[in-house]
């Protein structure tokens, strides 16, 4: 856990808004006291196919921004960090439309209802038709966005970084309800996208506590504490659940920083077991194991009946890996660099590895029908595919 606190110590920055961030993260160095491993060789046991590449715009533009590529009904949304919103063909890549918002966006974009949502850093989401792009609504949220809207049921929801979830009318934007939250001195630059089920929006907040609010009108229906901040000073008293949580089986698995990891039941928030853990980028689950990525870089994979180690790869150490993406029999993280590591789900060995954007990867692979989907930071978009040699 110390060792966290020596990371947060030489890597927070403090922003404008109270706000902090491991910015070397997102460079690509988790810690200066240790730079990043060397790529080891092996021999690849998978085929990695590149089955299109585009560019959406400037990526993120240098900004520490959550740009996201979705899927959905065979297309592939993206955006950049000037405001440009694309829609391409999922199979070919073709460029279906684009629109250009002006908007510095921040985080995006999410699907549902119809809409691609995007958030922005001037606190407004905008919603646009999932068709043809034309924007639907702008609707004023409390704060900036770093949390990727969601939509189901009616209700577009949207994280702030002042700590409330609001619910918005998805065919008009008007506000339904708001979930208020009060946020600690100092957090990390990054929130938890809400998980949406039928009925409920799972949530994490900088306070490490874990919350199912009702979808239709934000009453809390559980609350379960993950973290408990601990330490003298507030950089040591950091716990966020900056993760986005996963959900398998009725389960919810989240994990904060420098606090646990914990398998929690949907429906009470009865927490089933739990172990201290630390990231701040996030994790991926089936039904066997849920696969995380420690604050150093390291892949760890975990039983999810009692969240025992499986095992653990740390030949990333330092390399500012993603969160992980379940792919066939590996789980995909990208690093600073820009590579992707295909890793065996049964043992964490490597099983192929490619470059897909000079710039990097700092936000995790989405896979979608056994195609993985990834947006590098300079805004290269890629579909690729893997076979077994």
């Amino acid at each position: 856990m110390m060792r966290g606190v020596r990371l947060a110590v030489v890597a927070l920055s403090l922003s404008l808004g109270g706000c902090a961030w491991i910015s070397n993260w997102y460079k690509g160095g988790a810690d200066n006291t240790e730079p990043p491993a060397e790529l080891v060789s092996f021999s690849p046991t998978l085929d990695v196919r590149t089955l299109w590449s585009t560019q959406v715009g400037v990526g993120s533009d240098g900004q520490l921004v959550k740009l996201v590529p979705a899927v959905a009904e065979g297309r592939v949304f993206a955006a950049d960090r000037r405001g440009r919103v694309v829609a391409v063909d999922a199979a070919s890549g073709k460029r279906l439309w684009e629109a250009d918002t002006e908007a510095p966006i921040s985080a995006g974009p999410g699907i549902g209802e119809g809409l691609v949502l995007v958030g922005t850093s001037e606190g407004e989401i905008l919603a646009l038709n999932q068709e043809n792009g034309a924007i639907a609504w702008r609707a004023p949220v409390s704060s900036e966005v770093l949390a990727v809207p969601q939509a189901a049921a009616g209700i577009v929801v949207v994280a702030t970084m002042d700590g409330k979830v609001t619910g918005l009318d998805a065919a008009t934007g008007a506000r339904r309800w708001i979930h208020d939250r009060s946020v600690p001195l100092l957090t990390l630059r990054g929130a938890s996208t809400p998980l949406l089920t039928r009925s409920q929006v799972i949530s994490g907040f900088a306070s490490g506590k874990l919350a199912a609010l009702d979808l239709q009108d934000g009453r809390l229906q559980w609350e379960a504490t993950v973290a408990v901040p601990r330490g003298r000073s507030e950089v040591e008293r950091l716990a966020d659940i900056s993760a986005d949580p996963v959900l398998v089986g009725g389960v919810v698995f989240v994990v904060s920083f420098q606090g646990r990891i914990a398998a929690v039941a949907a429906d009470s928030g009865r927490i089933g077991w739990a172990r201290d853990f630390s990231s701040y980028t996030g994790l991926a689950a089936d039904w066997d194991q849920v696969y995380v990525v420690d604050d150093q870089s390291q892949v760890w994979a975990l039983d999810t009946r009692n969240g025992a180690s499986v095992w653990r790869q740390d030949k990333l150490r330092a390399r500012g890996v993603t969160a992980p993406a379940v792919s066939g029999p590996a789980v995909v993280v990208g690093d600073f660099e820009g590579y992707l590591h295909w890793l065996g789900r049964d043992d964490g060995e490597f099983m192929a590895r490619v470059r897909v954007d000079d710039n990097g990867v700092v936000m995790p692979p989405v896979v979608a029908e056994d195609v993985i989907y990834v947006l590098g930071k300079g805004g290269s978009l890629k579909a690729l595919k893997i076979e077994r040699k």
